[in-house]
């Protein structure tokens, strides 16, 4: 039940709760997490880009429609007869293919046939001459049919007017699933509606075998970054057919390529030495998702479980630029082109093909499309296992939940090496991973979710060790000085049962007659009396370091040298009962006209070794101490009143200290002791006793001691005429004397009294 009970602590229950939350938002990656991880993977990209390869190296090359090229050729679009141009001149610059990051999708305004309706002031021969010449779209399609092409076109969620859907020339793209996976098309991007090139130019017996068309769609991440290039899309134009059918519908869903993977199928196809090339792409599918696209044996494009490629990106590589018009113009350097691949894009502004990829915050779009191709020729892009969300997933989970545990068992300081451990483990193999593997592992969640539990689980700790120590500065301040409260605090761990053995000064007081005064006064009126005597004596006391161990009605029982260690104790304790003799008095001139009387105490302080610690049961305990030496102190403070001095101190406790006046004053074995106890008092320095008198006293009881009685009284009425302070207990040596005189002792007597009382 206690294993239960701490395994379902407040702390826990908290951590678990977090726990619970963060595994949640990971599992169901909403956007603020997404993003979190994604502009991660963009730090990424920013401190290690893919290197820009050597000219020589480089598998495409864009042919761009930059702004130079605009100014000379004019505003786009150019008429087909300019693009057909610009496709046989690349043809002659040795291209192994050309591919249009643009979509051809009405008939070129230019075309004669739409010239010749709009001239006016010609006859109609001239008209009925230019009618019948070649088409620019004919011409355009005719260079599609001379050397191979990949035309691009867009898939749209919204229908474009005048566009009708129509089914593939042929089908590009085969499916290969493992047993008990999902259709591809369940996991693709999809499209109900799509931009096309108009028929004349998709049409050819070349085109056909030679030819591609692939999607130039890129779709941006919500914060408008190109992360993630589609290497397949679905274009389901069921509803736009009528086709209603459950069984006929997956006959109109049909998958589409993008740009970079038809145009690497194409040039895998011309290029390929087989006798009979494979002239599609297959896309392979297991239980996570989409897995891969195979162009070839050879060629192969790690996808996620999505179809989506995620390219490494470089910066943006002005090298692989060339102007349109000097490819048209024929400047460009003759090998420049030869046996790449090249795509037709633009880099202009105006035209509206910008975006943002992780490595440049401007990039032309048709640079996307040529990096995933270079990613794909080169094996450098990026792969994000399906798996990875679940051990995501169980790595947040399991290192949480052994933070949850350990915080509140061992502490934050020692939970801080599991969790720093843990935090720069996933940091750092999330960076080797995508420096030296290219594989994409989120470590964002990992660090927010551990950190998040890390520090608020070390705030509650905190917390509840403020708590705990605020308890305990509460529980002592009663008994111990402010300073020695702090210090205990520190360390509330030791306030639990058992104790241990300390050499300890102990001291007890008492007021003295206090049976008599309680019958003066009601219970009230005497509570009230004996408060107010003991604060300012507990003030003393506290005011030297001591600890009060409690109070027994009239009396006070305290001790040093715990819970901390005082190297001063005896000196310490010694003080106190000065100061409290003074307090005494002080009180007592403050409560003339109130009290007929005044209060007496009595001190008895001993030292000695002790258990001191927290006593009683698991319920309730108190920090005290006891032992034999307890005990003696207590019956010193007893033995005070008959000696009629303000404080008796034990042997063990005598100390040579400047400070202090320390007298010998008598050796008694006091009730419950055989052992006798060399007993002192003590003034402080400022008392002045003569060396004379001190001689004399020493002298007194060597005669007490030896019998020798009449020399003894001899000695007391010397002294007694000598010192008040030391006058009552000199009258009682003195009775003791006239007893031993009518009783003797035994003639081996030692000069030790036996205590007839407690």
């Amino acid at each position: 039940m206690r294993f239960l009970r701490a395994m379902f602590s407040i702390d826990r229950l908290i951590g678990y709760s977090m726990l619970a939350i963060f595994v949640a938002l990971k599992w169901t990656n909403p956007y603020p997490v997404d993003f979190l991880k994604l502009k991660v993977f963009d730090y990424y990209h920013q401190l290690k880009p893919r290197p820009i390869p050597e000219l020589k190296d480089k598998p495409v090359m864009i042919i761009d429609i930059d702004e130079a090229s605009l100014t000379k050729i004019g505003q786009w679009p150019w008429p087909r007869t300019k693009v057909a141009e610009l496709i046989e001149k690349t043809r002659n610059y040795g291209a192994s293919l050309i591919a249009f990051d643009m979509v051809f999708a009405e008939e070129d305004r230019l075309n004669p046939q739409n010239i010749a309706g709009s001239l006016y002031g010609i006859d109609e021969d001239t008209r009925s001459k230019i009618m019948a010449l070649q088409s620019n779209d004919s011409i355009l399609s005719g260079e599609i049919n001379k050397f191979p092409v990949v035309l691009g076109q867009a898939g749209r969620n919204q229908q474009v007017m005048g566009q009708k859907s129509t089914k593939p020339l042929k089908k590009r793209v085969m499916e290969q699933r493992k047993r008990g996976a999902l259709d591809a098309r369940t996991f693709l991007p999809r499209f109900p509606y799509m931009t096309k090139n108009i028929p004349a130019l998709e049409k050819g017996k070349i085109f056909k075998k030679y030819g591609g068309v692939g999607l130039f769609n890129v779709i941006p991440d919500r914060d408008g970054m190109i992360r993630k290039v589609p290497a397949f899309f679905v274009h389901d134009f069921c509803d736009e057919m009528g086709i209603t059918e459950r069984k006929k519908k997956k006959k109109c869903q049909i998958i589409y390529p993008g740009m970079g993977p038809e145009m690497l199928r194409v040039n895998t196809y011309l290029t390929s030495k087989k006798r009979k090339p494979r002239s599609s792409m297959i896309v392979t599918t297991d239980m996570a998702g989409v897995k891969e696209v195979r162009v070839d044996k050879k060629l192969k494009i790690r996808t996620d479980k999505n179809g989506l490629i995620w390219p490494y990106f470089s910066e943006m590589d002005s090298a692989k630029y060339i102007p349109a018009i000097d490819i048209l113009e024929g400047t460009a350097a003759p090998d420049l082109l030869k046996g790449k691949m090249t795509i037709v894009g633009t880099s202009a502004v105006g035209l509206k093909d910008i975006k943002a990829v992780p490595t440049e915050p401007l990039m032309p779009g048709v640079e996307v499309h040529a990096q995933v191709v270079e990613n794909a020729v080169q094996g450098s892009y990026l792969e994000r296992p399906g798996y990875f969300d679940v051990a995501e997933v169980m790595f947040i989970f399991l290192i949480g939940l052994i933070l949850v545990i350990l915080i509140p068992w061992i502490g934050a300081k020692w939970t801080a090496i599991v969790f720093v451990s843990a935090v720069v483990f996933a940091g750092g193999y999330s960076w080797h991973l995508f420096a030296n593997e290219r594989i994409l592992l989120d470590a964002s969640a990992a660090i927010l979710t551990l950190t998040s539990i890390y520090m608020v689980l070390t705030y509650t700790s905190y917390a509840r060790e403020e708590a705990q120590k605020k308890q305990t500065r509460a529980a002592f301040s009663k008994y111990l000085s402010p300073d020695m409260v702090s210090r205990v605090a520190e360390n509330p761990d030791e306030l639990v049962l058992g104790g241990e053995e300390r050499d300890l000064t102990l001291l007890f007081c008492d007021v003295r007659g206090f049976t008599p005064i309680s019958e003066l006064f009601d219970p009230q009126g005497l509570t009230a009396l004996i408060n107010k005597l003991l604060t300012p004596l507990t003030n003393q006391i506290m005011a030297r370091e001591g600890t009060v161990d409690k109070y027994m009605g009239d009396c006070i029982m305290a001790f040093w040298n715990a819970p901390t260690d005082q190297g001063d104790h005896r000196q310490l304790a010694i003080k106190a009962a000065h100061a409290m003799n003074q307090a005494l008095d002080e009180f007592n001139f403050s409560m003339k006209g109130n009290l007929d009387f005044k209060l007496e105490i009595g001190i008895g302080i001993n030292s000695g070794e002790c258990i001191v610690g927290n006593m009683g049961s698991d319920k309730r305990f108190d920090y005290t101490v006891l032992g034999d030496s307890v005990n003696l102190a207590s019956r010193l403070e007893s033995q005070s009143s008959n000696y009629g001095l303000h404080m008796i101190i034990g042997e063990n406790t005598f100390i040579d200290d400047a400070a202090f006046c320390m007298i010998e004053i008598d050796k008694i074995a006091v009730k419950g002791k055989s052992s006798a106890e060399t007993i002192f008092t003590c003034f402080e320095a400022k008392t002045k006793f003569t060396e004379g008198f001190l001689d004399k006293h020493k002298n007194f009881l060597k005669e007490y001691r030896a019998q020798n009685w009449d020399v003894a009284k001899s000695l007391i009425s010397e002294l007694i005429s000598s010192s008040d302070e030391l006058e009552l207990y000199y009258k009682y040596m003195s009775s003791r004397i006239e007893d031993y005189e009518i009783n003797p002792p035994s003639a081996d007597w030692e000069g030790v009294y036996v205590a007839k009382n407690k």
